[in-house]
C-alpha cells in the first residue's frame, strides 16, 4: 500500500500547480477564511490521557528511569514488562463520547475552528486508518473519533483541521529499549512500538543521529497524506520535529500535495514551528508564546488551558478565563489568532474546568466579537505599560494587566478599542487618540459593547478620556468608537 501511495503523491504533485520545491510553495497565500478567523480550538484526547498523570508525554516518560511517571507507572500498574503503555488501549473507552456534544460546547465558545490530534506521539491513530490497526477504530473506543468531529463541526459550519504528531515517535519510545520493559519485545507491537530509537540528546539539533529512515520517512509521509485524503482538513499542524533535515524532502512533499488538494475546497493552512518551513509558505506557530508587537505576517500561538499538560491528567492547573480572553485580544491585536488546546478525559467526556473556560470565552465573545472575528490591525497595537514577553513558552504566569493597557483593532470602518482591566471608577484615558497623536480623524461617538450606557468623552492633548457610570466587568471592556 505503501508503494502505491507514494506513487499516488508524486502524480498528483507532477498534475498540480505546486511542486515539492520551496520556490514552487514560496506562491502560497494565505486563504481568506483563516485571515479572518482568530479562534480555533486544540483536542488532545488519547491513550494518554488514560494513565493522566504528569502530561500527554506519559508514553515517554513511563519508560524514563527514576523520572516521576516510571515512579508512578509501577506503584499504580507494576513492572513495565508485564505492563506497558500498550496496556491502556484497552482501557481508553470514551464510552462518554459524543461528538455533537463536543461540538455543542465549542460552538458555544464561539470557536471558528478545531484541531483534533490525529496522532500524537505515542503512535496511536485517533481515527479509521488503512495504514495501522493502532488506531481508535480498531481499537479502545472503537470509533473514528477525526472522523466523526469533522462530519460534527462540518454541520455548524466550524472548519475542521488536523494535527500530526507521528515524527517524534521515532524516538519517542526509545528509553524503553534500556531497561527490560514490553519495549524491548517491540516486533511483537509491530507499528506502535516501532522504532523506539535513542532521544536527541538536542531536540533542535536539525542534524541529530540516528536520523529517520527511507522507510520511516515514506511511512509518515502517507500517514499524513492519508489524513488529508480522508478529512480534507482545513488546517494541517505539526509539532516542532518535522525541522529536522532528514524531513525537509518529505515535507516539501506533504506540502505541495496538501496545497493541490486543498485547493479543490478552498483553501488549506499549514502550522509551522521555529524554520521549519521555509518563510512564506505556511504559518508560522509560536507554542504557549506570543509576540511582542504587530506582525505584517499572519500568525497563530497555540496554548493550552492548562499550564502544566495538553492532555488531560488529574492534577492539571488550569488558566483562568479572564487570562486566556486578554491573551486572545492581545494576539488578534498583533495579527495573529489563537488556538486553545482541552485535554478530554479518557471516558470522552470534558473536564468541568475546560467547560467553565470554553463557556466563560464564548460569553464573552458573543457580545464583543467584531472587536475579533474578521478584525484588522490598527496604525498600533496598544498601549500601556505591561509588556508581552516575546517567544515560546512564555505563558507560565498570568500578565497583570493594568486599566492604562489597552488594544486596538480595526473592523467595519470602526475602531475598538479594549481595555484589559476596566478601572472600577470607569475613568478610562487612551493617549493614543490624543490631539497630540499620530492619529488626526474626528471621533464622532463611542459605544460600549455589551452595556446600553452611552459613555461621555473628551479629547485633549493627553489622550482621549472616556467616562463611564454603570460600566463594570471582571473581564476586558470594549469601546467601538466611531470616526469620520
Amino acid at each position: 500500500m505503501i508503494e502505491d501511495y507514494l506513487k499516488r503523491i508524486d502524480e498528483v504533485i507532477t498534475q498540480g500547480s505546486y511542486k515539492d520545491t520551496w520556490e514552487s510553495l514560496a506562491a502560497y497565500q494565505v486563504p481568506d477564511w483563516y485571515a479572518d478567523s482568530k479562534f480555533g480550538i486544540f483536542i488532545h484526547w488519547g491513550v494518554y490521557s488514560v494513565p493522566a498523570f504528569g502530561s500527554e508525554w506519559y508514553s515517554r516518560n513511563m519508560y524514563i528511569q527514576g523520572s516521576p511517571e516510571y515512579e508512578h507507572h509501577i506503584r499504580t500498574y507494576g513492572v513495565h514488562k508485564d505492563f506497558g503503555y500498550k496496556d491502556f488501549i484497552p482501557m481508553f473507552g470514551g464510552e462518554k463520547f459524543s461528538a455533537d456534544e463536543w461540538l455543542d460546547l465549542f460552538e458555544r465558545a464561539g470557536a471558528q475552528y478545531i484541531v483534533p490530534v490525529a496522532e500524537h506521539h505515542d503512535g496511536f491513530q485517533m481515527y479509521k486508518s488503512e495504514i495501522s490497526k493502532w488506531n481508535a477504530y480498531e481499537m479502545g473506543p472503537k470509533k473514528d473519533i477525526v472522523g466523526e468531529l469533522s462530519k460534527a463541526a462540518e454541520k455548524r459550519g466550524i472548519l475542521c483541521g488536523a494535527s500530526s504528531h507521528r515524527i517524534e515517535h521515532w524516538f519517542f519510545m526509545g528509553h524503553g529499549r534500556e531497561f527490560e520493559s514490553d519495549i524491548t519485545d517491540s516486533e511483537q507491537y509491530g507499528d506502535f512500538y516501532y522504532p523506539a530509537m535513542p532521544e536527541p540528546a538536542d531536540h533542535h539539533d536539525l542534524f541529530s543521529k540516528p536520523a529517520p529512515s527511507q522507510a520511516y520517512l515514506e511511512d509518515w509521509l502517507v500517514r499524513c497524506c492519508e489524513i488529508v485524503d480522508r478529512f480534507k482538513p482545513r488546517i494541517v499542524y505539526f509539532d516542532w520535529w518535522i525541522q529536522h533535515s532528514a524531513v525537509k524532502p518529505y515535507l516539501r512533499k506533504f506540502a505541495a500535495y496538501y496545497y493541490n488538494r486543498a485547493g479543490e475546497w478552498g483553501g488549506g493552512v499549514i502550522n509551522y514551528k521555529d524554520d521549519a518551513f521555509v518563510f512564506g509558505t505556511a504559518v508560522l506557530d509560536m507554542e504557549r508564546g506570543q509576540f511582542a508587537d504587530v506582525k505584517p505576517f499572519i500568525w497563530q500561538t497555540d496554548t493550552s488551558t492548562a499550564r502544566n499538560s495538553w492532555g488531560y491528567t488529574q492534577n492539571n492547573d488550569y488558566k483562568k478565563p479572564a487570562e486566556i480572553i486578554c491573551d486572545l485580544v492581545d494576539i488578534v491585536s498583533k495579527n495573529g489568532r489563537l488556538l486553545l488546546n482541552i485535554g478530554p478525559k479518557a471516558d470522552g467526556s470534558i473536564a468541568d474546568e475546560d467547560v467553565h473556560i470554553l463557556s466563560e470565552i464564548g460569553r464573552w465573545l458573543k457580545i464583543n466579537k467584531e472587536a475579533i472575528y474578521g478584525a484588522k490591525v490598527w496604525q498600533q497595537p496598544a498601549e500601556g505599560p505591561t509588556k508581552v514577553l516575546e517567544g515560546q513558552f512564555t505563558d507560565n504566569e498570568e500578565r497583570n494587566y493594568t486599566q492604562k493597557d489597552i488594544r486596538f483593532t480595526v473592523n467595519n470602518g470602526c475602531l475598538y478599542a479594549t481595555v484589559m482591566k476596566y478601572p472600577t471608577d470607569g475613568s478610562v484615558t487612551i493617549e493614543s487618540l490624543g490631539k497630540q497623536s499620530r492619529f488626526r480623524g474626528i471621533i464622532k461617538n463611542i459605544a460600549v459593547l455589551g452595556f446600553e450606557e452611552k459613555p461621555v468623552f473628551e479629547r485633549d492633548d493627553k489622550g482621549l478620556h472616556i467616562m463611564t457610570s454603570s460600566v463594570s466587568s471582571d473581564y476586558p471592556v470594549v469601546f467601538r468608537i466611531f470616526i469620520d
